[in-house]
């Protein structure tokens, strides 16, 4: 059952610590207190496990609960605490007000967790547990994106490599429908499904013309055009610009490409929004790699993998059941990057928590960065494909984040905060509560309440909290609550609890911010106007190119998912609050047709992480007495 935690110490220890001090439940226990039955479990030991799909279909019947998305402002380097607030909350629904609930997060990158950001299993007694499992390995989801993910990447050189090597097309089809002893030929069933994409209807190799044959066994990939690139878990900087094909093999065909994060890749973003396995393997099967030199789209099928990256990724589909430092249930499942992806963790997850917890249950689920990027990411994206209508956001806010726009000091990770963070000054709070108001105002774009969470800390004064208060209260904000769940765990949330179960029950009417029906650019420069408060639109060459290149491909009707900084509302880090009249670079757009979505780049986005001189792997190390892990943040 959900406990109330004991023993909280005034003197808050580290993460670490306070989940190793804790004894989870066995999972088994907290599937069952979900509803979760004995054979729709999968054990990956005492304390993590996978379940079934199936509990969708039966519980078909039964209501969903009330749906909540976690955003946030605008955040400063070191985060906001949306995750930690997301847990605080849950707990506080749980353990200490009698609802069921359920937290939906994204899997971490073990990059950023060797890096500066560490792990986001939450923090203090609002957290993930074990949070060791939590931010490493858990169920080895991303290892086997990564394996997927580099298996295409070998796939589109080495049929550049032997289209190139063998010029005639009758010995290419040869090759790749072998006659056996009796001379009989046979396609698979991912050939056939690119005869069919082809239009053509013959089922037997040996029926097929000479020119269907070449139509069928020359891919003929445009170099230029290839957007797929390798992927790996670790914060790798040299590896984001790499040359390959320089083995005695392969002399001739070098190639610049590089490395991408794995979180970055596709394969996670469809992970994140498929809905069933036979959804996933079309989504696999329809990706994008590049063109051909008619300017026709190439894909995994064509290239004769997406069956075998479904095999890599079956496992991957079904969600991770974890639990909260206060024994409430939690799904964490996918992490596609809220940067470049849309930053949500996996619809399946939250359609099945909304199942178990039922109609007086409540379901929250969290959104990258803040709500110019995840939340909106999450309504235009994720409510598109999952079909699911929100009840409520909680827009998470720090009074140390609001100076910061308000013209405070820059915030630097690793670095001591400014004065002007740690003492009060209502003037520069209330300046920085422009980026509150318009990230208030971009929830109810969407028709749905808002509810403000104000994580405090433990400078904030209580003239700062009724400041923030007030002010989003007046921007439209049902309520505005400050939360100390990060020392008190669901205590210390309890008042935001009510409040969110108070919001779930205002009439509201979801909408979309804009029809897929929109051109591209009109999607573009809809976002741009209504979310961040930009004046317009700058497109480079480049971007102007792939517009037209995809209208013509028809994947002009897909939704648009924004890559840029999440620093600011626009796409410059360095402009803080609520900037106005900027105008918009939009430098490349891309494809993930099988996730379901256009990406324009906005300004600079690095897709590879780097490592900092003081990296965080300095602290990890492990006490080989006990096994125990230590110095993990």
């Amino acid at each position: 059952m959900p406990h109330k935690l004991k023993n909280i110490l005034t003197n808050v220890p580290s993460d670490l610590e306070i989940a190793q001090a804790a004894t989870p439940i066995r999972i088994e226990e907290i599937a069952a207190q979900a509803g979760i039955l004995p054979d729709e479990l999968e054990l990956y030991g005492k304390t993590k496990a996978k379940v079934h799909l199936s509990i969708r279909d039966r519980l078909k019947d039964v209501p969903n609960g009330k749906y909540i998305v976690v955003t946030a402002i605008t955040p400063t380097p070191l985060g906001e605490g949306k995750t930690t607030t997301t847990v605080g909350l849950s707990q506080a629904l749980g353990a200490h007000l009698g609802k069921k609930v359920f937290t939906c997060i994204r899997q971490p990158s073990q990059g950023p967790t060797f890096g500066i950001k560490g792990g986001a299993a939450g923090g203090g007694y609002s957290q993930i547990i074990p949070m060791e499992e939590f931010n490493l390995h858990l169920t080895g989801d991303i290892h086997a994106i990564i394996a997927a993910n580099n298996l295409l990447a070998a796939a589109i050189d080495t049929r550049m490599l032997h289209e190139a090597n063998t010029p005639d097309d009758q010995v290419l089809f040869d090759r790749l429908c072998p006659a056996n002893k009796e001379g009989n030929r046979k396609f698979t069933g991912v050939m056939l499904r690119r005869l069919k994409k082809l239009g053509i209807e013959k089922t037997n190799p040996n029926d097929l013309t000479p020119e269907e044959r070449s139509r069928f066994a020359r891919l003929d990939i445009d170099p230029d055009t290839i957007t797929w690139r390798r992927v790996l878990d670790t914060n790798d900087r040299m590896l984001r610009g790499i040359t390959i094909g320089q083995g005695p093999e392969e002399k001739g065909f070098t190639r610049a490409t590089g490395f991408d994060i794995a979180v970055a890749s596709e394969i996670m973003a469809i992970l994140a929004l498929a809905t069933s396995l036979n959804d996933m393997r079309e989504r696999l099967g329809r990706m994008v790699i590049g063109s051909n030199r008619k300017g026709e789209p190439i894909t995994a099928d064509d290239l004769g993998t997406g069956g075998a990256l479904t095999v890599l990724m079956k496992d991957t589909i079904v969600p991770n059941l974890m639990q909260t430092i206060e024994g409430t249930p939690a799904f964490v499942h996918a992490g596609p990057l809220a940067n470049i992806a849309h930053g949500n963790s996996s619809i399946v997850a939250d359609q099945i928590a909304l199942k178990l917890v039922g109609p007086h249950g409540y379901v929250l689920t969290e959104a990258g960065f803040g709500a110019d990027m995840g939340m909106e990411k999450f309504f235009n994206i994720k409510c598109r494909y999952s079909g699911l209508v929100p009840d409520c956001v909680v827009l998470v806010a720090t009074i140390r984040a609001l100076k910061m726009h308000g013209g405070g000091p820059k915030v630097v990770a690793g670095q001591p905060l400014a004065h002007a963070y740690v003492e009060e000054n209502l003037e520069l709070l209330e300046k920085g509560c422009s980026n509150l108001v318009r990230l208030i105002g971009n929830a109810r774009e969407f028709g749905i309440p808002v509810v403000v969470a104000i994580n405090r800390f433990k400078n904030d004064t209580d003239a700062e909290v009724e400041l923030v208060r007030k002010l989003s209260i007046a921007a439209g904000a049902e309520d505005a609550v400050m939360s100390n769940h990060w020392a008190k765990g669901g205590l210390g949330a309890e008042d935001l609890g009510k409040a969110v179960v108070a919001a779930c029950e205002k009439p509201h009417k979801f909408r979309f911010l804009y029809s897929l029906d929109l051109s591209i650019k009109e999607k573009i420069e809809t976002i741009v106007r209504e979310m961040y408060g930009g004046a317009g639109v700058d497109y480079s060459p480049e971007a102007e190119k792939k517009i037209e290149r995809y209208t013509r491909q028809g994947f002009d009707k897909l939704p648009i998912c924004m890559a840029k900084t999440h620093l600011s509302l626009s796409h410059d880090p360095t402009l803080k609050g609520a900037p106005t009249g900027f105008i918009v670079p939009v430098r490349d757009v891309r494809a993930s047709v099988g996730a379901g979505f256009l990406y324009p780049l906005l300004g600079t986005m690095a897709t590879m992480p780097g490592l900092s001189t003081r990296p965080g792997y300095y602290d990890v190390d492990i006490d080989p007495g006990t096994g125990r892990v230590i110095g993990l943040s």
